[in-house]
């Protein structure tokens, strides 16, 4: 079942959602955060830099799904 293309194409969705959703969450309470605090723009640019790798990473692996099912669908 491990082996299973299917197997591998659902736990990589899943993995995109979480880190998509997880990234979100982080990065809203992160900004409460940093606005509760004080923080510097500096540090609040750099909350968002790693918001929005969070959020590359999430679109590429949802990419790559979509083209291994486009794949699979063609041949």
């Amino acid at each position: 079942m491990a082996t299973d293309p299917h197997h591998k194409t659902g736990r990589d969705g899943r993995m995109a959602g979480f880190v998509i959703a997880m990234t979100g969450a982080l990065w809203v309470g992160a900004t409460w955060v940093g606005k509760s605090y004080g923080w510097s723009m500096r540090t609040m640019a750099l909350v968002d830099l790693m918001a929005l790798a969070g959020f590359i990473f999430g679109l590429v692996v949802t990419y790559r799904i979509w083209r291994k099912s486009r794949q699979h669908d063609e041949g």
